[in-house]
């Protein structure tokens, strides 16, 4: 039998307080809620705010600040993003449900655990809206994990969790306290707190009034790129259909394309750009490969060109699975840029609306027809070396995980926002001491006992006809 192992720090060392400062936190909420609001009767759907995403059934936060005590063992980690879960459509338009989490919030202090979270909820009945900032939301089960003396990166993999008091009631009463909600996962990068700030520079008289009568150099109108990078995510449910139980895949990102969370950054844009006319004509590096059951589909060499306020995503297109021959510079989207001029060195256009192509509905297969909404185009372009790109969602270090995270199998008729499936449950149990604790690297992954997962399926279902219902629920959603 397997004995609890403390994890204490190196003899000798000595164990600084420590910053989170970047990771992810992965949190399906509740899986039967997910159903019930997608289901035939509360007819709903759901969104993402604020850079969240999904991977696989879940929902990914991002970007996590805090702190750590590797000496106590005290955790305080805060990420960025939100989901908001939308049901029951009245006539006028609103929502008798209406309930979004977001910034979710994990501390943890004395061996006990709680996740926090800032949420807006509608009471059921009486339609009033709460906003609530750091509900304590969710308890966590930290039986068997010692968070003492941990070093970076730290991850906690499938923490069981359930509902508090508190939550119950932001939940619009749904859920009674004590109820199951699903297991968290999280991977944070720590670093040493910085004591001391280091001096700043300061410019004398003689040089500040010198650079003063220098001036602004007047820039061109049409001037060489000095960064730009194009951030796009594809469709999410054409990634979830990539990595679900059909397709069984995955993507690669190569040539310098970067992970957001939510989307994928091509960097270091090269071309020209017009200020005065906003017009650009920019290559991009980077590509992504999907790959899965009878798919391996690869975009590279994606460009940008925007003219008279409209916009066109391309790529070269390579299709292994169809044995086709690579298709050269296909327009596989189109957005409006109406206003592309730059502020401060900077013009950016920030998840401006997609649509797909003629000839990016063929690249995908037909899986969606021409005019289909794709996920939203992020472009940023510099034209001062002193102006920056917009940070990409900070995931963090990657961090092996006790379980592999399951992947649903979207439905290939969604509409953008709106989720037409439901779920079911499936139990897979891994077996990992309680209490053991893994070395990842200089990191160390706290495996919370047992790991019991529920891995969700999704299937396409269908709505009756006719008008969604007005009235509530009839009783909460499944609570197992």
């Amino acid at each position: 039998m397997a004995l609890p192992v403390a994890l204490l720090p190196a003899a000798g060392a000595h164990a600084a307080d420590r910053t989170v400062q970047g990771g992810r936190l992965d949190w399906g909420i509740k899986s039967s809620f997910l159903s019930y609001v997608t289901g035939p009767i509360a007819q709903g759907s759901w969104g993402l705010t604020g850079g969240a995403a999904t991977v696989g059934s879940q929902f990914r936060f991002h970007s996590a600040t805090g702190s750590y005590d590797p000496d106590s063992g005290a955790f305080r980690s805060a990420f960025s993003g939100g989901v908001r879960f939308v049901g029951h459509q009245k006539s006028d338009g609103s929502y008798e449900l209406d309930l979004s989490v977001s910034r979710p919030t994990v501390r943890i202090s004395g061996g006990k655990g709680t996740l926090h979270a800032d949420l807006v909820s509608k009471a059921k009945g009486s339609g009033k809206v709460t906003t609530s900032s750091q509900v304590p939301f969710a308890s966590l089960n930290l039986s068997g994990i010692d968070m003492r003396g941990g070093s970076s990166p730290i991850a906690l993999s499938n923490v069981p969790a359930t509902l508090t008091t508190q939550g119950a009631t932001a939940f619009a009463g749904y859920y009674t306290a004590g109820t199951a909600l699903d297991p968290v996962s999280l991977s944070v990068d720590v670093t040493a707190a910085k004591r001391t700030a280091a001096p700043t520079a300061t410019m004398s008289p003689d040089a500040e009034e010198k650079e003063k009568g220098a001036g602004t150099p007047e820039k061109p109108t049409t001037a060489a790129l000095q960064d730009a990078a194009v951030d796009w995510g594809v469709r999410r449910t054409y990634r979830e259909y990539v990595t679900g139980s059909i397709a069984r895949g995955t993507w690669t990102l190569g040539d310098g394309a970067q992970d957001g969370g939510a989307l994928f950054r091509f960097p270091r844009g090269k071309g020209t750009y017009d200020a005065k006319k906003g017009t650009l004509d920019a290559d991009f590096a980077g590509s992504v490969r999907f790959t899965g059951t009878r798919l391996d589909l690869t975009l590279s060499k994606v460009a940008v060109a925007v003219k008279d306020g409209k916009g066109t995503l391309s790529a070269d297109v390579t299709d292994a699975a169809e044995g086709s021959p690579p298709r050269k510079a296909v327009p596989l989207v189109t957005f409006e840029a109406k206003d592309f001029t730059p502020k401060d060195g900077l013009a950016a256009l920030t998840e401006t609306p997609a649509k797909l192509t003629e000839q990016g509905a063929k690249s995908f297969g037909s899986l969606y027809p021409a005019g289909t909404e794709m996920d939203p185009v992020s472009l940023a372009v510099t034209v001062d070396p002193k102006a920056k790109l917009p940070a990409l969602p900070d995931l963090g270090s990657d961090a092996a995980t006790a379980t592999p995270a399951p992947t649903p199998t979207p439905s290939g008729t969604e509409t953008a926002g709106t989720r037409t499936d439901t779920e079911s449950s499936v139990t897979s149990v891994t077996s990992v001491g309680a209490g053991t604790y893994t070395a990842i690297g200089a990191g160390v992954v706290l495996a919370a006992g047992v790991t019991v997962f529920v891995a969700r399926r999704r299937r396409a279902a269908t709505a009756p006809d006719g008008a969604p219902s007005s009235s509530g629920p009839t009783g909460p959603p499944d609570a197992g």
